[in-house]
């Protein structure tokens, strides 16, 4: 069998990428059409989300095995076949393509074509550009501090200093009283 997706963004109004992909083939390989198709790095730790019809998440598809400790199935990209988890047409999906910012695809299993097969995923749909992508760095405005020289480095960090600049009557007035009053 064969899998039609139509892939949306509520980020941009004209993006749509139709991919269709063999049923028996892994939701990692359904990862990479999407990335390849919006032109995405592979930098995040993504996963889908199989929705009911009103998008509220279901079952979760990790690209990596976080080992939560929960009790619910763990299903990884890797070795979770399409067909195990989807079964009829219009099923919903969520792709969470950027996890800390929760920016995601809305994808529809819009057809379901029996009696054929095929080797790698295709895109037989594209229009529009995809939202722009945000590095893992910039989603987490990460900056390098400027390195500040450490005293022992510098040894002018206070200014020049000598022992001819010490005055011991300084001293001796400031026993007397408070030295805070003038």
């Amino acid at each position: 069998m064969i899998y039609r997706f139509i892939i949306v963004s509520d980020e941009v109004d004209n993006f749509r990428r139709d991919i269709t992909i063999d049923s028996e083939a892994t939701f990692f390989q359904l990862h990479e059409a999407i990335l390849d198709s919006a032109g995405y790095i592979r930098d995040q730790i993504t996963s889908f989300f199989i929705c009911d019809e009103d998008w509220v998440k279901g079952t979760e598809i990790t690209l990596i095995d976080m080992e939560s400790g929960s009790e619910e199935d763990i299903y990884i990209m890797e070795s979770c076949r399409l067909s195990e988890l989807l079964d009829e047409e219009r099923q919903k999906l969520l792709y969470v393509f950027e996890p800390l910012t929760e920016r995601c695809f809305f994808i529809e299993l819009r057809e379901i074509i029996t009696g054929k097969s095929q080797d790698t995923p295709q895109v037989v749909k594209s229009v529009g550009q995809a939202p722009k992508q945000v590095s893992l760095m910039e989603d987490l405005n990460f900056s390098v501090p400027t390195p500040v020289p450490h005293p022992a480095e510098n040894e002018d960090f206070y200014g020049e200093f000598s022992d001819d600049d010490f005055n011991e009557e300084d001293l001796e007035d400031l026993s007397e009283g408070n030295p805070f009053e003038y």
